[in-house]
């Protein structure tokens, strides 16, 4: 994720049925920083299926807290 600062504006999203084709749901837009919090109140599960879009990348929320 190139963009690091924590007041860059993402989106949060879960994607469901990856391997499937899916559909993506949007759980928040805004600060990094909120998109951080919210994601960790997630359970195990909605985690996993967690993503984190900037204006030039998009990332895997469990690859951000690893």
């Amino acid at each position: 994720m190139r963009t690091t600062y924590l007041e860059a504006s993402v989106r949060l999203y879960h994607l469901h049925d990856a391997g499937e084709g899916g559909a993506a749901t949007t759980l928040f837009y805004g600060p990094l920083s909120e998109a951080l919090v919210i994601a960790a109140q997630q359970d195990e599960a909605t985690q996993a299926g967690l993503w984190i879009a900037t204006d030039n990348d998009v990332v895997p929320y469990l690859d951000l807290e690893q």
